[in-house]
């Protein structure tokens, strides 16, 4: 096994590899991530025998909770590019979705906002009954930056993708895969079994194969590199603007990025408080 801070890599075998994400108490995604995730992707673009790469987590509550709201936002934007030219945390996410080998998240617990982002770009999702995703963006004054909308629209069709990105709302387990957010539902105590014969499955077959379908359809079915751009640019302007830095203090004040009920429903709870909210004059 190979160990990092936040990602922990075995490699089951030279074509089946299993990652395992950790960061703190329920999984944030930060500036940290994005570097690690770089070095990640380059390894994994590098495996000559490498044909399916099954994401996990081992906190059953959260599979990536969503990005980190202490980050300094100034630190973030000034980060330079990545190979593809683009933003290191936008390039990580085209580069993961484009990689030779097949990749599957397993999703148990939430995966929200960049959580839901990374889980979007990787080929394959398969989430427990008691998984929970979201883009609750909206509810603090942002524009997802990381390919929501790109990559949604795709996937659960205009109207899905807007009542997604607009209601901010937590999508459980068993609504993701009715609206293809997810490809299907598996019970808790049989995701890790299932994924896993299924990348065995895959890592069976022949690497040339697998990579030549993925490509093809990649080509099909993702986004143009550019078109992230101008997401990534909308998150950059709208978020951590003044007039929500009140709202956001509330939800720290309630136990945002806490291990709790308040951050296990917080798609869920900043809806209740939003709409609870005296809204001024201007607003």
């Amino acid at each position: 096994m190979t160990t990092s801070e936040q990602f922990q890599l075995a490699e089951v075998t030279p074509a089946y590899w299993r990652v395992t994400f950790s960061n703190g108490p329920v999984n944030l995604i930060d500036t940290d991530t994005i570097d690690q995730l770089a070095a990640l992707v380059d390894h994994i673009e590098a495996a000559p025998e490498l044909t399916v790469v099954v994401f996990r987590s081992d906190n059953p509550d959260y599979f990536m909770a969503h990005w980190d709201f202490l980050a300094n936002p100034n630190v973030v934007a000034a980060m330079p590019p990545g190979p593809t030219g683009l933003h290191p945390y936008l390039d990580n996410l085209v580069r993961l979705s484009k990689v030779p080998a097949a990749t599957i998240s397993a999703v148990r617990g939430r995966a929200r906002a960049a959580g839901s982002e990374f889980v979007l770009a990787t080929d394959i999702r398969f989430a427990s009954d008691r998984a929970i995703l979201g883009q609750f963006e909206v509810g603090v004054g942002a524009v997802p930056g990381g390919g929501a909308m790109a990559r949604l629209a795709r996937l659960v069709g205009r109207g899905r993708a807007l009542e997604i990105l607009l209601g901010g709302d937590d999508i459980p387990a068993d609504l993701a895969a009715e609206y293809g957010y997810v490809n299907r539902v598996v019970p808790d105590g049989e995701l890790d079994e299932f994924v896993d014969r299924f990348a065995r499955r895959i890592a069976a077959l022949d690497r040339v194969a697998v990579s030549g379908i993925k490509q093809l359809v990649d080509l099909a079915s993702l986004p143009p590199d550019a078109e992230f751009v101008s997401g990534f640019t909308a998150y950059l302007t709208t978020s951590g603007r003044p007039e929500n830095a009140p709202f956001v203090q509330a939800l720290f004040e309630r136990g945002l990025q806490q291990p709790g009920s308040f951050e296990r429903d917080l798609g869920i709870v900043i809806g209740e408080m939003r709409q609870a909210r005296p809204r001024g004059p201007a607003e």
